[in-house]
């Protein structure tokens, strides 16, 4: 159907900008210098863009760039305008980042200082015809961090700016795995919309299922409540229409009013559920504002269309006799959460697109992921991303925009960080993906135990945020929305504040941490928890990332560019410390490389298949971290250039629908069968002692059957768990063509040894495949096929393989590659090359 003439003109501002650089330590060669400017863009991007300063994602850069963070920035448009018979015209500023002064024609339309929010101003009066100007003065976000650090009082945070003093991604100042850009600029899109009457300010679909849901036949009945902000030039009754699934209804607005719900009753709704539970159909609901005109029609003013899901949340934290659960229930149904934590996909957001979003949700589907949880020092995310997580059925959590930091609760800081809440999770709340919104991270952790009290000398932290703000926005705005206030986070049936601790493995949601920086990966197995959020391991990005990004000569684990991209604290020490009681220290910078990234495959490895092997006590973990903001060491399973690590496809192995994995339970080992698909798992499982030669010293088999979304645990006699020679043994348990393994001991005291392996490599239509087979037993096979082509990408990684087993790896590349390329001991890597003989 074609628009009335009557709807909103929307006019994107997006041409002839340029970029000025004002009061700071500008280096003489830009003082005032007028540069094109990109919006949505930041002021590295348009320097960068204009051959002004280098990548800052190269090499030691970053700090070579710090002066644009401690320097004021004028952006600058002129725009041609003309009166059409709008009743207002507005200039909507989608995202501003940070402190920012608007002026129109030389008039001041107003300030800002959130990064979170959109802005909008009424400049109908400003406006003239012909050209006009559009002024954006940026402020130095490091400057005024530190003044509001003074104005508010010092409140504690990680890292080196206030960064908790500001409404800016607080990642912008840098954290333990990202660049400090302290960037400013106009991130998202500015637009003029000029409309008459009254336009849509809001549009809140809340989809809901009647009765309560559990029928995966899809009988079900649906309730969308359809909440409208009407934005009025004139005091005028409008109309609002609301239509799904055939079904419509229309709401008339006495004149004057702003507000109306339209409520529709949809019967025989299909459940969306997350993947590998079920389907995830989508309804368009389509909104239409309307007034009356002279002839006595509907003359059509504006129009929304949003999608929705319809499905229920609620968290199981009903107390039992080892403490409190923290189990996510969708639509009746209990999930195990096989998640991983999201930090801005780009230091400079405003670079990802849809295609990046697509390419990177597809990697956390290719390894068996099924929740994301949006961290809370980052941003609340695109629209994009949370679509393609609607239409994948990865489900999401998004963390409030508080990280790691206590918070002044005062105006003006407290006002606008309620603000940013209510506009966000009005933005958010139609998406069914989203189930989980979280008040903050490490907060309440942080008061608790990291002498906080102290610190704050009685001011205020946050807590009013979590316990009282955020409840009620959730509560008023997406009620259909699970809320947490805070991760970790111990509950208590029946209110969200108590006096548990917030970390407490017996409660709840709970961080490790110990692991990585004090212990080894091996503790995990101490852990009993309910349900870990986050948890992780270190590792470099892939080679090809790492020699794009880093140009040391020679390049070694401390030289200068790889010390400029570690950020953790004493992240090399723990990377070696974490490394040696399980393989000797490399000298060669490839093997260190090859070394580290397997560490970190093999710490969550073990981490991952510990906690699905005690479901359904533990009901979910979250790695730390899917992707990564830049080229860095980090705990990262895809590298800053978007490249999977290792550890991807350990995540992928260890959160297959289908796990065998053997620990160690009362004094021996057992067989844990864990079977999180739709379908019945059943078979003979066979469990094997073999030498490092392949010979099976002792065996068991039975016969097991699992039931959908279940575990089963086979404990093992000392005949088969119990080594006669540790350093030369290992266990594979095999079911139904599933397999795990254990080995008796570390692998640098082993007698693995490297030997040539035959290596077969056919040119396919989409690449290659390449077939491995191994004369010795053979750990972590991998072929990293980014050496060859740094667009490759391969379908596997890290098999354990006996003496004469084979393994096929496809391998997708445009490029031509030399067959025998593939069989290069810088390429094809396994654990045995690192242990010395």
């Amino acid at each position: 159907m074609a628009l009335s003439s009557h709807t909103p003109v929307v006019r994107l501002l997006d041409a002839d900008w340029s970029l000025t650089a004002l009061d700071g330590p500008v280096p003489a060669h830009l003082r005032r210098l007028t540069v094109p400017a990109t919006v949505p863009g930041s002021v590295h991007t348009d320097l960068l863009a204009a051959d002004l300063i280098p990548d800052p994602y190269l090499d030691g850069n970053e700090q070579l760039l710090s002066w644009i963070g401690l320097t004021d920035w004028r952006y600058s448009t002129t725009f041609a305008w003309n009166p059409a018979g709008a009743d207002r015209s507005e200039l909507v500023f989608a995202g501003l980042d940070t402190i920012a002064e608007i002026e129109l024609n030389g008039v001041l339309l107003g300030t800002t200082r959130n990064m979170h929010r959109s802005y909008t101003f009424d400049v109908g009066s400003r406006l003239k015809a012909g050209l006009n100007e559009l002024v954006v003065v940026f402020r130095s976000p490091i400057k005024a961090a530190d003044a509001a650090s003074l104005e508010l009082g010092y409140r504690p945070h990680v890292n080196h700016h206030p960064y908790n003093a500001i409404r800016k991604m607080a990642c912008s100042f840098g954290w333990d795995w990202g660049i400090d850009t302290s960037t400013s600029g106009l991130w998202k899109p500015v637009t003029l919309v000029s409309w008459s009457t009254a336009r849509l300010a809001t549009v809140r679909p809340i989809a809901t299922v009647r009765p309560p849901a559990g029928d995966r036949a899809g009988s079900c009945g649906g309730t969308v409540q359809v909440h409208v902000d009407v934005a009025r030039a004139t005091e005028a009754p409008v109309s609002v229409t609301a239509a799904v699934a055939g079904i419509s209804c229309t709401v008339e607005l006495a004149p004057g009013a702003t507000s109306g719900t339209v409520t529709l009753e949809v019967p025989g709704v299909d459940l969306w559920w997350p993947a590998g539970y079920g389907d995830q159909p989508l309804y368009d609901v389509l909104v239409t504002l309307h007034a009356p005109d002279t002839a006595d029609t509907a003359a059509e003013l504006d129009r929304s269309s949003t999608r929705i899901g319809f499905r229920t949340v609620a968290f199981d934290t009903t107390p039992d006799e080892q403490g409190t659960p923290f189990t996510l229930v969708i639509n009746g149904q209990s999930v195990f959460v096989r998640g991983a934590n999201w930090i801005p996909d780009d230091a400079f957001p405003h670079r990802i697109d849809r295609a990046r979003y697509q390419q990177r949700l597809e990697q956390a589907e290719f390894a068996n992921i099924n929740l994301i949880r949006v961290w809370g020092g980052g941003i609340f995310e695109s629209d994009d991303f949370y679509d393609l997580c609607d239409e994948r059925g990865l489900l999401t959590w998004q963390d409030f925009l508080l990280a790691c930091a206590a918070y002044a609760e005062e105006a003006p800081l407290g006002d606008e960080i309620e603000a940013e809440a209510r506009e966000n999770v009005a933005r958010l709340a139609a998406h069914p993906s989203l189930v989980v919104l979280n008040g903050n991270n490490e907060n309440l952790w942080g008061f608790q135990e990291w002498n906080w009290k102290l610190r704050l000398d009685g001011k205020t932290w946050g807590a009013g945020f979590y316990y009282d703000i955020f409840p009620a926005v959730v509560a008023e705005l997406a009620p259909h929305i699970g809320y947490t206030p805070g991760s970790p986070f111990s509950p208590v049936a029946g209110s969200i504040r108590n006096d548990l601790h917030p970390n407490d493995p017996e409660h709840g949601t709970m961080h490790i941490w110990d692991l990585w920086n004090q212990r080894d990966y091996p503790a995990y197995r101490d852990y009993a928890p309910r349900f870990v959020a986050e948890f992780g391991w270190q590792g470099p990005p892939t080679w090809s990332t790492l020699t794009e990004s880093i140009h040391d000569v020679p390049l070694t684990p401390e030289s200068p560019g790889m010390l400029v991209h570690q950020k953790a604290m004493e992240g090399n020490v723990k990377l070696t410390d974490g490394l040696l009681p399980h393989l000797p220290l490399p000298n060669e910078i490839g093997d260190w490389h090859w070394a580290m990234s397997l560490n970190q495959a093999t710490a969550i490895s073990t981490a991952v298949e510990h906690f699905r092997s005690l479901s359904p006590h533990c009901m979910g973990s979250i790695v730390w971290q899917l992707n990564d903001c830049w080229p860095v060491t980090s705990w990262a399973a895809v590298d800053g250039y978007g490249r999977p690590k290792p550890l991807l496809y350990a995540i992928k192995h260890a959160y297959a629908d289908r796990l065998i994995t053997i620990q160690p339970r009362q004094g021996g080992l057992s067989v844990i069968a864990v079977n999180d698909s739709t379908d019945a798992w059943s078979g003979e499982l066979r469990v094997r002692r073999y030498t490092d030669a392949g010979a099976v010293l002792a065996e068991h088999a039975e016969q097991v059957t699992l039931p959908a979304r279940s575990s089963v645990t086979v404990p093992l006699p000392a005949s088969v768990s119990a080594a006669t020679d540790a350093a030369a043994e290992l266990l594979r348990a095999e079911l139904a063509g599933v397999r795990g393994h254990w080995f008796f001991a570390e692998a640098r005291d082993t007698t693995l040894t490297a030997a040539e392996a035959e290596v077969t490599a056919v040119r396919t239509a989409g690449g290659y495949t390449v077939q491995v087979t191994v004369p010795v037993l053979t750990r972590d096979l991998a072929l990293l096929v980014d050496m060859v082509d740094p667009d490759a990408q391969v379908d596997d990684m890290l098999v354990t393989l006996l003496p004469g087993e084979s393994v096929v790896f496809t391998v997708t590349s445009a490029r031509d590659v030399d067959p025998s390329d593939f069989a290069a001991p810088t390429v094809l890597r396994s654990t045995n090359q690192l242990v010395p003989r």
